[in-house]
């Protein structure tokens, strides 16, 4: 298992309710629908870089390469915000998913 960010972990620690609540709520969205959950990461992936949030693309790129995703199909589901969010917006988070990746070849 990879090591997971100190404020995640302090903010498990320090508010365990808020935190199991939030972590339910997560699984409970998956559970929800038809899509996969090699799938919903890769849309939850897309939605981090969007709105460049660092640890969640670096998250979420974790949770899609763990639910089995490629590193093409990563770096694919970033590349097609282009359009949508501008290309300064896709490289941060090409860069923070390489963060992720690296680590994992």
């Amino acid at each position: 298992m990879p090591e997971l960010p100190k404020q995640y972990l302090n903010i498990k620690k320090r508010f365990k309710k808020f935190f199991n609540s939030v972590d339910n709520l997560g699984k409970v969205a998956r559970d929800s629908g038809p899509i996969d959950e090699r799938t919903s990461h890769l849309i939850q992936l897309a939605a981090a870089a969007s709105i460049r949030s660092e640890g969640a693309v670096h998250s979420h790129t974790r949770r899609a390469l763990e639910s089995g995703a490629t590193a093409e199909e990563i770096y694919h589901s970033i590349i097609l915000l282009t359009s949508t969010v501008g290309f300064p917006t896709v490289s941060a988070a090409l860069s923070w998913a390489d963060d992720i990746i690296g680590k994992n070849q």
